[in-house]
């Protein structure tokens, strides 16, 4: 099998039956997953800061990615910049990314009831209660975490750059 091949079979939507059977042999083997997720439209030095971290509390490590019709709605008619495949073998490539899971909704509340994930992450720009899928980490005795973010980057700043030329 290529790397390209193994980058690839890192990526999933969440209604694909391998991916629910994968859950269900690392939730018997007892393994520990870390959910986080967003656009990541273009990856810059403070994504990598924060998915790292992320990916250091627990076995596993899974990025709910937002469809390209998502980031539309969500960030306006010229994002994404990049294409939900390019910008799901991006991530998939790291080598502390286990899996990317697709979804078109306008929160990952449906994946992360799939998911059930030990460890729920996101942006310290967020209060802990006021995360999606807050209550189903809480209610299985999950924890939250927030990571403060690398100062001076934000996928918003580089586009903008961009424009200015």
């Amino acid at each position: 099998m290529s790397k390209l091949d193994t980058i690839r079979r890192k990526i999933f939507t969440y209604s694909d039956a391998e991916y629910s059977r994968l859950l269900a042999i690392w939730q018997f083997q007892g393994k520990k997953i870390v959910f986080t997720n967003g656009c990541f439209d273009i990856l810059h030095l403070g994504h990598i800061d924060y998915l790292s971290k992320a990916s250091e509390l627990g076995n596993l490590f899974i990025i709910g990615l937002n469809t390209d019709a998502s980031v539309s709605k969500i960030k306006g008619k010229n994002r994404p910049i990049q294409d939900e495949m390019s910008r799901a073998m991006v991530l998939a490539s790291l080598n502390f990314v286990d899996y990317v899971v697709f979804f078109g909704e306008d929160t990952p509340y449906n994946l992360i009831k799939l998911t059930q994930p030990d460890v729920l992450v996101k942006g310290a720009d967020y209060k802990p209660e006021d995360i999606v899928g807050y209550d189903i980490v809480k209610n299985k005795g999950g924890e939250i975490v927030t990571i403060e973010f690398l100062e001076g980057y934000s996928t918003t700043a580089i586009e903008k750059k961009i424009l200015r030329g």
